[in-house]
């Protein structure tokens, strides 16, 4: 692997720089390779872009007051009996 120097930088660019790999949490370095590979098109394309954290999009959301009315019924059900436990 080659090393390089880039001379130049003011300051305006360094702090955008940090900002943007700060936010993509990575380093400096990896946010330039990142750029560079992408503008000489040496990156490779993600298959499968799509990042599913939740179903959301298959169930909707509930709304506060659902929450807290399904949350109640499970917190029910989590009580233990202790006339069972005898």
């Amino acid at each position: 692997m080659k090393s390089m120097t880039i001379r130049g930088v003011d300051s305006v660019l360094a702090e955008k720089m940090k900002q943007t790999a700060l936010d993509e949490n990575q380093s400096v370095n990896q946010l330039v390779l990142d750029v560079l590979q992408e503008h000489f098109g040496l990156k490779k394309q993600k298959r499968f872009t799509k990042v599913h954290r939740d179903m959301d999009h298959l169930f909707g959301r509930w709304s506060e007051e659902e929450f807290q009315q399904i949350q109640g019924k499970i917190d029910e059900e989590r009580v233990i009996d202790p006339e069972l436990w005898k």
